[in-house]
C-alpha cells in the first residue's frame, strides 16, 4: 500500500459553524487534501484550503489524527487535522471540477458529515497538539 498524508482544517466562524466542502458532489469534508511532495503538513494545509474555499489561513496545530487503508486504491492515509483561523479572504470555489459546495454548517450538521469523529467536533475546537516543522 502507498502511504499517503492528508491535511484538513477545522475553521469555526463567530457563529461556531464549520466550513465545509464538497468534493466533486459526492461527500463533505473539512476543506484540505494531499500533502505534496517536499511540503510540510503546515504549509499544504495553508495551500490546499486557499485552493478549496479562496481563504487564506493561519495554522493553529493538530487537533485530530486518523488513518485508514483504502484497499480499492491502494492507499495508507494518514489524516492531520489543524485548527485554523481565517487570515483574510472570501469564501469561494476556485476549481468547480473539485470543488462544488461550500458551506458554513452547525455543529450537528458536522458531526453527521464527519463521522470518523467519534466524540464529534466540539472537542477538536480549542485542544492543540503544538506542531513543529524540524529544519
Amino acid at each position: 500500500m502507498k502511504r499517503v498524508d492528508v491535511v484538513y482544517a477545522i475553521i469555526q466562524n463567530h457563529l461556531g459553524q464549520f466550513l465545509m466542502v464538497e468534493n466533486e458532489g459526492k461527500s463533505w469534508s473539512l476543506p484540505g487534501g494531499a500533502v505534496e511532495a517536499n511540503e510540510t503538513l503546515e504549509a499544504a494545509v495553508v495551500r490546499e484550503v486557499y485552493e478549496e474555499t479562496g481563504l487564506s489561513i493561519e495554522a493553529k496545530g493538530i487537533v485530530a489524527i486518523n488513518e485508514a487503508f483504502f484497499k480499492e486504491s491502494g492507499n495508507h492515509a494518514i489524516f492531520f487535522t489543524f485548527n485554523a483561523t481565517v487570515r483574510e479572504g472570501n469564501v469561494h470555489i476556485i476549481n468547480p471540477e473539485e470543488i462544488t459546495n461550500i458551506q458554513w454548517v452547525e455543529v450537528e450538521k458536522a458531526n453527521e458529515l464527519m463521522p470518523y469523529h467519534v466524540n464529534g467536533v466540539e472537542p477538536l475546537i480549542g485542544q492543540i497538539i503544538p506542531y513543529t516543522y524540524q529544519k
